[in-house]
């Protein structure tokens, strides 16, 4: 007889097989175990998201401080502080958030295994604990930009985490190999456990600097001062609202673009306020679980022309002009075909016009334009020979050469002009500027011209930052010469006056052989204060031997007001603000949690991939059905926290039971298991996360800081409560807590070795820099430059461009 109920690896489980699998071939059973694993980590992280919104809806949250302020009304002003301090945050609840798949691994399958010691639990701690402090560090050096650096500001909470990550894992080894080989007793288990809050208080005293202050550092970046964005301590950056002074700082970067419009201009204004604004550890953890998951991303999408401004902005480059970057009204980054000049000036005498052909922007394909001649007052074949032609741009030229034959029939003319178009075929690579004409003057010859100014009056808006006044030259432009201009306040109500509204003065205009048009730059003073409209005048006050000043030699320049770039700028500040609800890490109601979770990318759809639509499909339950864990924002975080925790011990009991069974039928010791499959689908979102963070963070706090903190949690939670349950029960039966040693002790000794090897190679990495520099220093010089380098170390943890893949190479091998 044969029993049913009894075949290979059915008793391995606390809850599967569900169904009796004993006619299942064994290599089809493993391959549907190893496809539910890699499932459940999917659904894992995905309830890990939500988990972690709401920790960080829990951490935080702000209270009203009033403190004093004499410049203030009334003596005093409100300021939001954040009521979790971010060390006691990021050992506990965040460190909860990251590791409770591990955590609860560990104490399900004690309880579930009749309080008796399993391997993999204490295996999947290991080698979680390893991934995290080898590969994401490694990985975290390896991927810094070339030329950057990255350092830890909190440097004593990092020692502390640090000496915490290889003692907690030394202390293991103590207690199992050497003081009670084997065995656990109750106080060894209740002395790990409470090794956490002492963990928590030492960070926080260091954090605090209850001893050996150091100099503080100051936390606004040049980047954020730059833009306007304020401090961390900003309510408005608190709150994930953008405010009129950081979007006016913006708009003003990006200058009058024409080509943009206010959606576009809020779209780049949420992005680079989403870039710029400190993030938490958890805002990268949630961020990179959807990007795996192509959930609803926190960082805003943009197009094509968006992001090569904001690249250009994040660069400190002039974005003013479309020029610079190629884009005009619908191109999109393409090639930009126009002229040089959209007019020019030839005398008959000359008996030729040459005209520059641009093209910029895209300058890597190859573009096809036609250039044709049109009459004006000068006609074809009488004044001019005319011109019909195709012109190619190969890829890499930006400027072509068009010769257009002046015909000199000796006789008097005035002055007469003809057009020259440039057009293409709309399939092209490419599209045609600004200048698609450029108008061609034939003039008299031997006559300087006449100058004057090309309008009586023109109007600029405060915010432009310069008046452009434009002079023309008329009736001749034979041979060099000058202008002399002035500005000049005006009399009686309504005068700009200079120095205070604009920067006046006088000089010279000087005019090339042929030019026709000239500009005056006038600097505007914009002072942000309500005004009236000013005025004040600009004159022509002489010129060059030979040449002449035409009837318009006063021109009225009027300064705006601002009330109209002071309502763009309200309108676009409704606008960023819309955007930055939207990537928002949390929502307020069930109804967007299901929406969100319908759908690609959150909604999302024009940005999404065709892995993001894969992901979706593999996540789609996932997401439907934690779809019904309460909004973060509802009890402040707290109901979600809970929820989301009993459900990430549930799913972590399936996995438990799917990695066992996995690893039972492939013939893998479930220690094995556990630090490779179970450990590395738990640890990949940190992996991810870390990553952007070192990327995006002018430090490295987010990236590797919080890496010791939490594979120290890890131990002390990890293996300190579940062992304390079991230490207690077996107590109350008047027997020890057996734990055999055996691959733990192995695998934990490897593991500090490992550990002492990759923080020595990150002490060796500072004090390279240490030793290059000295090297290039006389031997008087050492011991100056050393100490001060000893206490810029002492301040913050450096990762310098000094072998840094080499580095990081060496701690993932």
């Amino acid at each position: 007889m044969c029993d049913l109920e009894t075949y290979k690896c059915s008793d391995e489980g606390l809850l599967l097989p569900l169904v009796n699998e004993y006619t299942w071939d064994t290599g089809a059973r493993a391959f549907v175990y190893l496809i539910g694993l890699f499932w459940s980590f999917m659904g894992v992280s995905i309830i890990a998201d939500i988990f972690m919104q709401s920790i960080e809806m829990i951490t935080s949250r702000t209270s009203v401080v009033i403190i004093a302020d004499p410049d203030s009304s009334d003596g005093s002003k409100e300021v939001h502080v954040k009521t979790w301090n971010n060390t006691v945050a990021n050992l506990t609840l965040m460190a909860l958030g990251s590791s409770a798949p591990e955590i609860l691994l560990s104490i399900i399958e004690i309880v579930g295994n009749s309080f008796e010691a399993g391997a993999l639990g204490p295996g999947t701690i290991v080698g979680s604990a390893a991934f995290n402090l080898f590969v994401i560090t490694g990985v975290c050096v390896m991927s810094i930009p070339t030329g950057e650096g990255r350092r830890i500001k909190a440097i004593k909470v990092f020692a502390i985490t640090a000496f915490f990550c290889v003692f907690a894992y030394v202390w293991l080894v103590i207690i199992l190999v050497a003081i009670t080989p084997d065995f656990v007793d109750l106080w060894e288990a209740v002395v790990t456990l409470l090794f956490f809050p002492l963990l928590v208080i030492l960070a926080y005293m260091a954090d605090k600097e209850f001893c050996c202050k150091s100099a503080q550092v100051g936390d606004v970046g040049e980047e954020q001062a730059e833009f306007g964005l304020g401090d961390k301590g900003d309510v408005n950056m608190i709150e994930g609202m953008a405010n009129k002074e950081s979007v006016a700082g913006i708009l003003k970067k990006m200058g009058n673009r024409p080509d943009l419009t206010e959606e576009d201009e809020a779209r780049i204004a949420t992005a680079l306020i989403a870039k710029k604004t400190p993030h938490t550890r958890a805002w990268y953890r949630i961020n990179a679980i959807r990007m795996l998951t192509s959930g609803h991303k926190l960082v805003p999408s943009v197009n094509e022309k968006q992001a090569a401004i904001l690249e250009s902005l994040e660069q400190g480059e002039d974005v003013g002009s479309t020029v610079s970057l190629g884009i005009v009204p619908g191109g999109g980054y393409k090639a930009v075909v126009e002229w040089a000049a959209g007019s020019t000036a030839v005398l008959e005498s000359d008996g030729r016009a040459k005209l520059v052909l641009m093209r910029h922007g895209n300058t890597d394909v190859r573009v096809i334009v036609r250039v044709e001649t049109v009459d004006g007052t000068a006609e074809a074949d009488s004044d001019y020979k005319p011109i019909d032609e195709t012109l190619v741009f190969t890829p890499g030229q930006t400027s072509k050469e068009i010769h257009i034959e002046i015909i000199d029939d000796n006789e008097y003319e005035p002055d007469e002009v003809f057009f020259v178009r440039v057009t293409m075929d709309p399939e092209e690579p490419a599209t045609i500027g600004n200048k698609s004409i450029c108008q061609v003057t034939i003039v008299n010859d031997d006559d300087p011209g006449v100058f004057e100014f090309s309008k009586p009056s023109f109007v600029f808006k405060e915010s432009a930052g310069k008046a452009l006044v434009e002079v023309k030259r008329l009736n001749g432009c034979s041979g060099k010469a000058s202008v002399n201009w002035q500005t000049k306040d005006r009399d009686g109500k309504g005068a700009a006056v200079a120095g205070r509204d604009y920067v006046g003065g006088s000089g010279v205009l000087a005019f090339e052989h042929g030019e026709l048009v000239k500009t005056i730059e006038i600097e505007i003073i914009d002072d942000q204060e309500y005004e009236k409209d000013e005025h004040f005048d600009v004159l022509l006050t002489g010129c060059s031997d030979g040449s002449k000043l035409g009837s318009l030699k006063r021109t009225v320049v009027t300064i705006l007001n601002d009330d109209e770039f002071k309502g763009v700028v309200s309108r676009i500040v409704n606008l960023t603000n819309a955007n930055l609800d939207q990537i928002s890490v949390a929502h307020s109601t069930w109804s967007q949690q299901f929406t969100d979770a319908m759908n690609v990318n959150g909604g999302d759809i024009e940005g999404a991939t065709k892995l993001d639509y894969l992901m979706h499909f593999l996540t789609f339950g996932w997401k439907v059905i934690f779809a019904i864990v309460p909004p973060a924002q509802i009890w402040g975080g707290w109901l979600a926290f809970f929820i989301s925790l009993a459900m990430i011990g549930i799913l972590t009991a399936i996995i438990g039971d799917l990695a066992s069974i996995f690893g039972c039928l492939i013939g893998l010791k479930p220690t094995v298991t556990a630090i490779t499959f179970v450990a590395l689908g738990t640890s990949l979102p940190d992996l991810f996360a870390s990553k952007t963070a070192a990327q995006q963070e002018e430090h490295a706090d987010n990236s590797i800081g919080n890496v010791t903190g939490s594979n120290s949690v890890n131990v002390f939670l990890g293996l300190g409560l579940p062992w304390t349950i079991a230490a207690v029960y077996w107590t109350a039966k008047d027997t020890t807590f057996e734990v055999p040693a055996g691959n733990l002790s192995f695998g934990v000794i490897v593991y500090t070795v490992c550990a002492i090897t990759t923080i020595t190679l990150l002490l060796i990495h500072v004090f390279l820099l240490l030793h290059c520099l000295c090297e290039v220093l006389d031997s008087q010089n050492r011991f100056g430059i050393t100490v001060f380098l000893l206490t810029y170390f002492h301040q913050s943890f450096i990762y310098h461009d000094i072998d840094c893949s080499f580095i990081g190479e060496l701690i993932v091998v």
